[in-house]
């Protein structure tokens, strides 16, 4: 099953690297998916340390479009709040959503990498599309009943794959917010997460 195969596997968003597993490779361009990716999906809040990090993969060139199959009102908020492009009802693995997503950043398929926490829709979609993808570790185990269902097929495919770096206890408060660049991409996150 090598399209279910993630490119590399990683245990947040936060521990991608943004020069080394980004730039350094060619990508320019992140598809983001939302729920327990850069949301979590029981408190519907972005973790500090996400935050920071989409502020500095930014800061860095980086250019991002969230695709998500969520279709309420809640996606449509973050993507405001985070100033991001977004496709939502976006019926992954299927591939037009991905093509409206290159055609909004005017991206290249080869410059561009799809991050996600499911293999069945992010992976696969990707793969689908002739693109590089990077499955991350849930971030809650909190999930729709159905993703339950597909999280046990996720994890005979995975085997005994770790994913790359650690989580700590800390992780989600190591950065107080406007010490690191992307300070003012974390401030719309604190915003949004009290709001919504």
């Amino acid at each position: 099953m090598p399209f279910l195969k993630p490119d590399r596997y990683f245990s947040r968003l936060s521990k991608v690297d943004i020069d080394r597993d980004l730039l350094a490779l060619g990508y320019r361009n992140v598809f983001l998916d939302v729920d327990n990716t850069i949301l979590t999906r029981d408190t519907h809040e972005v973790p500090r340390d996400v935050g920071l990090w989409l502020g500095q993969a930014r800061d860095a060139g980086i250019s991002f479009c969230l695709v998500s199959n969520n279709w309420h009102e809640g996606v449509y908020h973050l993507a405001q709040r985070l100033s991001l492009p977004i496709v939502a009802k976006a019926v992954k693995p299927l591939p037009p959503a991905f093509m409206i997503a290159l055609s909004k950043l005017g991206a290249k398929r080869a410059e561009t990498v799809v991050i996600g926490d499911q293999l069945v829709t992010d992976v696969l979609g990707a793969h689908f599309m002739g693109m590089k993808a990077y499955l991350l570790a849930p971030l809650v185990e909190q999930d729709l009943p159905h993703t339950l269902m597909l999280r046990n097929f996720e994890r005979l495919v995975m085997g005994d794959r770790k994913p790359e770096g650690a989580v700590t206890p800390s992780a989600s408060t190591a950065h107080p917010a406007g010490k690191t660049n992307g300070s003012h991409v974390q401030t719309n996150i604190e915003s949004a997460n009290k709001e919504g």
